[in-house]
C-alpha cells in the first residue's frame, strides 16, 4: 500500500465532514473520488497531501513516497515565464547541469596537474546527469507543452497570465515533477478537448498512483479503475470504472432498499405482536404472567436487533423543468459566409451554420478558436466583419454561461434571482428550493457563491422565463455529477432548440446528434454526435495538405528566394524549429534501427533548410 487511511474525522465549522473513514491506496492504483459538491472530496484531499490534519485517526505512507498535489497558484515576481516555472520541475536536474557548466570552465583553463581530477568528476556528475533523464528533459517539457497546448503563452510572464492558464501551467509542472502518488483535483477544467484526451493517455500510462476527483464523467471512464463514493460521510469503495461504478451502486442501493423493506416488514410484526401479546395478557382473567414475559422477551429482541439503515436512494437534487414555449420559426439560426477577425487572429472565414426548429447542435473545438464568439453573434453581442448571421423568426433566446456576470457582489442571490423573475418572495423561496438554495442560503451574497451555485441560480432563472432556443455556454461547468444528470434530464425533455459550446464529451455524446467543428476560422458541420464527428474531422484533416508543410517544401526548391506574404518567413522558422523538436523526441524514443536513421535524416534536412531560411532571413533585415 502506498497510502493507507485509517478511521479517519473531520469537522469543519461545527459540521462533521466525514467520520471514521477509512480507505486503502496501492501502488500503482488508478482512483477516482467523486460526490456531491460539498461532500468533503477536497477536504479528504487536503488531508491525503499533507496540507491539513484529521482531527481523529491516521494517515499513513509508504516509506519515501513522494506526494504531487496542486494546493493553490503560487506567486512569482514578474521575471518568470511560464517555461521557468514548467522547467523548475527539474531542480535536480537543472543544479547537475550548472555543475557540468561550471566543471567545463574549469577543464578550459585549469593545470594539467588538475585535469585528471577535474575529468573524473565531470565523468562522475555527467553519468549521474544521464541516469536521472537529464537528457531527456528538453523533450519532456515540449510534451506537456504540446500536450496542453501551453505553447502560446509559456514564454509570457507567469504572473500575467490568467488564473486559467497559470492552473495549466502548474498542473504541466506537477507532471513533470512524476510524484509516487499524484493527486489531481478538477484536472480536466480549463483544459480543451485535445488536451483532456492527451492528459488521459499520459495519466493512463503514468509510472506512479494516480487519485483523481473529478465531475467528467468520460475523463474518469478512461482513467480510473476504482472509485471511491464520497455520500453523507462515508466511502464506498467499488472496482472498474466510473460506468461500472454506476452500475453496481444502483444494484447496491437495489439490494439494501430490499433488505431494509424486509427488515422493516419483520420490525412491524414483531410490535404488532407485542401489542397483542400484552392486550390477551391484561384482558385475560386473572391477567396473564406468562403473556406479558413474552411480550416483553420480544421486544428485547427487537432492541437488539442490528437494524439495517434506510440507504439514500433518492439524495437531494435539483428540480429542473424548462416551462414550454411558443414555438420559433422553422430556421432558428442563419450563418451564411460569415467573417470575423479581432486584430490579425482570424476567428471565422466564410463560416455557414444552419439551425433548424428543435434541434440539438454542439459546437466544438480548441480552446481560443472562437466558439464562444459564435453565441455572441447570435446574440447581437459581437458584429461580424462580413456575412450573415440571424436568428429566425419569434425566437426568444435563454442564455448560459460559464462566466456569472456580476454587477453587484453584495445583491442578495434571492434579489438577483426575482430581478428576472417575476415572482413574490415566498415563491422565490419556493423556487429556489428546488435548485437546493434552502432557508438562509437564498440570502447570500452574489460575490460569495461558488460557481456550482451561481450555475444553479442561473438555470432557476432560465426555467422560468419564455425560451425556445437555449445557448449553453459550457453548462456542466462547476456541476457535480448528480446536477448534471439533472440537466441532462431537463434538456432531453426541453420542447425548443439548443445550440451549445462544450468540452464535455459525455454530455456531448448524450445530447446532440449534430456537430459543428470550430478549426482555423474554419466551421465544419456533422451530422453525428461528438465521437462519430470527431473521427471524420481527423479524416477530412488527414485528406487536406497541412499548410506548414506545403510551405516548407515550397521553402525548399532552389528558384524560392521569398515567402509567401500570408506567410511570414518567421512563422516558416518558427515552423521548423517546432518540427526539429518533435522529430529529436522520436529519435530519443525509437528503437527501430531503419526508422532511426530515416529520422536523423529527415532532421538533417530540415536542419538545413533552417539554415537556409535563416540566412535568408538575415539578408531580407539587413536590406
Amino acid at each position: 500500500m502506498i497510502c493507507t487511511i485509517q478511521e479517519i474525522s473531520k469537522m469543519l465549522g461545527g459540521n462533521i465532514i466525514f467520520e471514521n473513514l477509512s480507505l486503502s491506496i496501492k501502488t500503482g492504483d488508478r482512483l477516482g473520488i467523486v460526490g456531491r459538491n460539498g461532500a468533503g472530496k477536497t477536504t479528504l484531499f487536503k488531508l491525503i497531501a499533507r496540507k491539513e490534519a484529521a482531527d481523529k485517526g491516521s494517515i499513513h505512507y509508504k516509506k519515501g513516497t513522494q506526494i504531487g498535489y496542486l494546493a493553490q497558484i503560487p506567486t512569482f515576481s514578474d521575471e518568470i515565464t511560464g517555461y521557468d516555472v514548467l522547467n523548475s520541475a527539474f531542480q535536480y536536474l537543472n543544479e547537475l547541469q550548472k555543475k557540468m557548466k561550471d566543471l567545463e570552465d574549469k577543464l578550459s583553463t585549469s593545470n594539467p596537474e588538475d585535469m585528471e581530477k577535474l575529468l573524473q568528476t565531470y565523468g562522475d556528475v555527467q553519468e549521474e546527469f544521464t541516469n536521472s533523464g537529464g537528457y531527456l528533459m528538453e523533450s519532456e517539457l515540449d510534451k506537456v507543452i504540446q500536450g496542453l497546448q501551453l505553447s502560446h503563452f509559456v514564454s509570457q510572464p507567469f504572473s500575467s497570465l490568467s488564473g486559467g492558464e497559470q492552473t495549466k501551467i502548474m498542473l504541466g509542472k506537477l507532471l513533470l515533477t512524476k510524484p509516487d502518488l499524484l493527486l489531481l483535483d478538477e484536472p480536466t477544467n480549463h483544459l480543451d478537448l485535445f488536451a483532456v484526451e492527451w492528459l488521459e493517455e499520459y495519466l493512463v500510462n503514468y509510472a506512479g498512483t494516480v487519485v483523481i476527483v473529478s465531475h467528467d464523467r468520460y475523463f474518469l471512464d478512461q482513467v480510473v479503475t476504482k472509485v471511491a463514493d464520497l455520500e453523507e460521510g462515508e466511502l464506498t469503495l467499488y472496482h472498474g470504472n466510473y460506468s461500472a461504478f454506476s452500475i453496481e451502486k444502483e444494484e447496491r442501493l437495489t439490494r439494501e432498499f430490499q433488505a431494509y423493506e424486509e427488515q422493516q416488514k419483520k420490525i412491524k410484526k414483531m410490535r404488532e405482536a407485542i401489542k397483542r401479546l400484552r392486550q390477551w395478557a391484561n384482558e385475560a382473567v386473572p391477567p396473564n404472567p406468562g403473556l406479558h414475559r413474552q411480550a416483553r422477551n420480544m421486544e428485547r429482541a427487537l432492541e437488539r436487533m442490528e437494524k439495517v439503515r434506510k440507504p439514500l436512494i433518492d439524495p437531494k437534487k435539483m428540480d429542473l423543468t424548462f416551462e414550454a414555449a411558443p414555438r420559433s420559426g422553422k430556421e432558428v439560426v442563419v450563418m451564411e459566409e460569415v467573417c470575423k477577425s479581432f486584430d490579425e487572429k482570424v476567428l471565422l472565414h466564410l463560416a455557414n451554420l444552419h439551425v433548424y426548429w428543435k434541434d440539438r447542435l454542439a459546437i466544438v473545438g480548441r480552446n481560443g478558436t472562437g466558439k464562444s464568439t459564435i453565441l455572441n453573434i447570435l446574440r447581437g453581442e459581437i458584429t461580424i466583419d462580413k456575412g450573415v448571421a440571424r436568428l429566425g423568426s419569434n425566437v426568444r433566446v435563454g442564455y448560459l454561461s460559464q462566466h456569472f456576470h456580476i454587477t453587484d457582489p453584495k445583491a442578495r442571490l434571492i434579489d438577483v434571482f426575482r430581478s428576472e423573475v417575476n415572482v413574490f418572495e415566498g415563491d422565490a423561496r419556493h423556487i429556489l428550493a428546488k435548485f437546493m438554495f434552502y432557508g438562509p442560503d437564498v440570502f447570500k451574497r452574489i460575490g460569495d457563491l461558488s460557481g456550482g451555485e451561481r450555475m444553479r441560480l442561473r438555470l432557476a432563472q432560465l426555467m422560468h422565463q419564455d425560451i425556445n432556443l437555449l445557448m449553453l455556454d459550457e453548462p456542466t461547468n462547476h456541476l457535480d455529477i448528480d446536477s448534471r444528470e439533472v440537466l441532462e434530464d431537463a434538456l432531453e425533455d426541453f420542447q425548443g432548440t439548443i445550440l451549445a459550446v462544450s468540452h464535455d464529451r459525455y454530455f456531448l455524446n448524450k445530447l446532440f446528434p449534430r456537430t459543428a467543428w470550430l478549426d482555423q476560422g474554419q466551421l465544419s458541420t456533422f451530422e453525428g454526435p461528438y465521437e462519430w464527428a470527431r473521427a471524420k474531422w481527423e479524416e477530412l484533416q488527414r485528406k487536406q495538405p497541412n499548410i506548414d508543410q506545403v510551405e516548407l517544401k515550397e521553402a525548399s526548391k532552389p528558384k524560392q528566394t521569398t515567402i509567401k506574404k500570408e506567410y511570414p518567413i518567421e512563422e516558416t522558422i518558427a515552423a521548423l524549429e517546432v518540427e526539429i523538436k518533435s522529430i529529436t523526441m522520436q529519435i530519443e524514443t525509437e528503437s527501430d534501427w531503419d526508422q532511426y536513421e530515416q529520422l536523423l535524416a529527415t532532421r538533417m534536412e530540415r536542419t538545413q533548410l533552417l539554415e537556409e531560411l535563416m540566412e535568408q532571413w538575415m539578408k531580407e533585415i539587413e536590406d
